[in-house]
């Protein structure tokens, strides 16, 4: 059973960092681009990072270049979001998933279930 647990949100205050993380179980982990994507009320979803199945390829969101860096440990099926120079509005809930597309123009998820998420909240 495909699943995804993810970690490591919390109130930081802006100019601070986090590290999320995300453990996926139930399919061949390492033979997938993995994506992290956040949700905040009212909005939809939106691809924030993305990286490929060896890692060697990384993309983010415009909003996020030079602040965040993604990486992946295929010997632990878990990939990471390093949040650093954090603002307000990426305050959201941030879920990870197989990425359909993983380039500079698109992150997109595999269609399915999704993890419970991790609340990132950045305020004073």
């Amino acid at each position: 059973q495909l699943q995804f647990v993810e970690s490591g949100g919390g109130l930081v205050q802006p100019g601070g960092s986090l590290r999320l993380s995300c453990a996926a179980s139930g399919f061949a982990f390492e033979t997938y681009a993995i994506g992290w994507f956040r949700q905040t009320p009212g909005q939809e979803r939106e691809g924030v990072s993305c990286i490929s199945s060896s890692g060697s390829v990384t993309n983010y969101a415009d909003s996020v270049k030079g602040r965040f860096t993604i990486s992946r440990d295929n010997a632990k099926n878990t990939v990471y979001l390093h949040m650093n120079s954090l603002k307000p509005e990426d305050t959201g809930l941030y879920y990870c998933a197989r990425a359909q597309f993983c380039s500079s123009n698109l992150i997109r998820p595999v269609r399915g279930s999704w993890g419970q998420g991790t609340q990132v909240i950045v305020s004073s």
